[in-house]
């Protein structure tokens, strides 16, 4: 593993590399963000990066918080992208670390291209997103082909906060069976509404999974219709994920957390298999 790790490239004085830490769990980090992390000489990282992977950082490096939080005092995008140039400037091996993966609603692409405005040579090192990681950690798929052929992954808030008008909800609720939903919490309810009113069942099953992946992890079941009543009463808070489809009741069969502690799981839970001895 060592003679491995050796040949894996090196993080130079002068470059930046905006690295994905995933979901949480720091056994879901790629091996160069582990390299990264132990020769940075800052990491600039984000609200989502859990304390146990910062805790891998080597001696003596700066840790500077650059998160953004919806609803909370945040570091303006601009002024984090300019501090990554100004860092590199000064020579220093910059690791951007952001938690899932930094081109998947983790504005990576508008620091990167900062980084080439101003002449910084960098690197993308991908993570696990937790629209994948974190739905796999509750037992739950993201596409199964007895349930779907396509995903959609979406932004529940846009940059001032609000629901998306660059949506299109109705064809949104009519063109993807499974819908992953980062950042919907605030909304889910106003989110529902508009899925129903574009076509899908209020019946349709829902899940929430709040800080995916880590000790801290809470999954709820839920319906369309009942989803912001549920989290409510839950007091399920960010960061969580909301995923609405049919894939959500393979977590019956594939909660395997669950079954480390001993829940019991089912093994058929779309009834397929009496279905194909019937039909």
């Amino acid at each position: 593993m060592n003679k491995l790790f050796a040949t894996l490239p090196d993080l130079e004085p002068g470059w930046v590399w905006l690295t994905g830490a995933g979901p949480g769990d720091p056994g879901l980090l790629t091996m160069l963000a582990v390299k990264a992390l132990s020769m940075a000489d800052v990491i600039v990282y984000d609200a989502l990066v859990d304390k146990s992977i910062l805790d891998l950082a080597r001696p003596g490096a700066l840790l500077e918080y650059a998160g953004k939080r919806g609803g909370k005092p945040s570091a303006k995008q601009p002024d984090i992208s300019l501090r990554l140039v100004q860092l590199a400037r000064e020579g220093k091996r910059v690791l951007r670390l952001k938690g899932g993966d930094p081109f998947v609603f983790g504005r990576g692409g508008e620091e990167a291209l900062t980084l080439v405005d101003h002449g910084i040579p960098f690197r993308i090192v991908p993570g696990i997103s937790a629209g994948i990681g974190g739905l796999a950690y509750a037992g739950i798929p993201v596409t199964h082909r007895d349930c779907n052929a396509a995903v959609a992954f979406v932004t529940g808030h846009d940059a001032t906060g609000e629901i998306p008008d660059s949506v299109d909800w109705a064809s949104l609720a009519k063109g993807a069976p499974v819908i992953v939903l980062y950042m919907a919490l605030k909304h889910i309810e106003r989110i529902a509404e508009r899925l129903i009113a574009g076509g899908r069942l209020a019946s349709e099953p829902v899940a929430v999974i709040a800080k995916a992946t880590t000790a801290e992890q809470r999954v709820i079941e839920t319906t369309l219709s009942r989803a912001a009543i549920d989290v409510a009463e839950a007091g399920i808070e960010p960061p969580a994920m909301v995923v609405v489809g049919e894939v959500v009741r393979l977590r019956a069969a594939m909660d395997w957390l669950g079954a480390l502690d001993g829940k019991r799981l089912v093994s058929d839970p779309l009834g397929q298999r009496q279905r194909d001895r019937t039909g």
